[in-house]
């Protein structure tokens, strides 16, 4: 997210085939034993399938279990009561396809954040992105720039647990701890 605020436009590449052991269907949350990978699921996914294309798995409980993580990680943070009903309403919509989850819970994230810079889908895949285009694709992938980050180094901020800090969880850790475009290193949040 903050490679997103820090963007005057974004866009969001909605024609590259899916890739296994990204963030494309998973977070990092902290709790109050160890940092917890919340994982949607997804069925049968191919190696030259289509992002749009891969369909979520509901024969498996795992909203529930990401509703209890997120529960018991941040029920005591400042804005929980306000942020969590949001959160459960896109999961309880059961959307059919990743890039849909994904689609709701990033236009969620934007509004809390108040992003309000241009955002949109690719109309189709470019290997090589044009001259003046920042490609993120294949550099935000687990374990990579796990303590520097891909856009600087990365602010600490007040979290629920522990005395230090944990880099790399999910945006809704800043967003439950009420931090706002600050945090992130913009100083002017629209």
């Amino acid at each position: 997210m903050r490679g997103m605020a820090l963007a005057d436009e974004v866009l969001i590449e909605a024609h590259e085939n899916y890739q296994k052991q990204s963030y494309r269907n998973r977070c990092y949350v902290l709790t109050s034993n160890k940092v917890d990978c919340l994982t949607v699921p997804v069925l049968n996914s191919t190696r030259r399938q289509p992002v749009r294309d891969v369909q979520i798995d509901y024969s498996q409980n795992w909203i529930d279990r990401h509703l209890r993580c997120l529960q018991s990680a941040y029920a005591k943070s400042p804005y929980f009561e306000y942020l969590m009903p949001e959160i459960e309403v896109i999961l309880n919509q059961h959307p059919p396809f990743l890039f849909d989850l994904n689609w709701s819970v990033l236009t969620l994230c934007r509004k809390w954040l108040r992003l309000s810079n241009p955002i949109r889908l690719t109309e189709w895949y470019e290997k090589t992105p044009g001259t003046g285009v920042f490609d993120a694709r294949s550099r935000i992938e687990p374990g990579q720039y796990a303590e520097i980050g891909l856009f600087g180094p990365i602010p600490g901020y007040q979290q629920n647990f522990g005395a230090e800090f944990v880099s790399n969880l999910s945006v809704i850790d800043l967003l439950f701890a009420g931090e706002d475009m600050r945090t992130l290193g913009r100083t002017n949040p629209n």
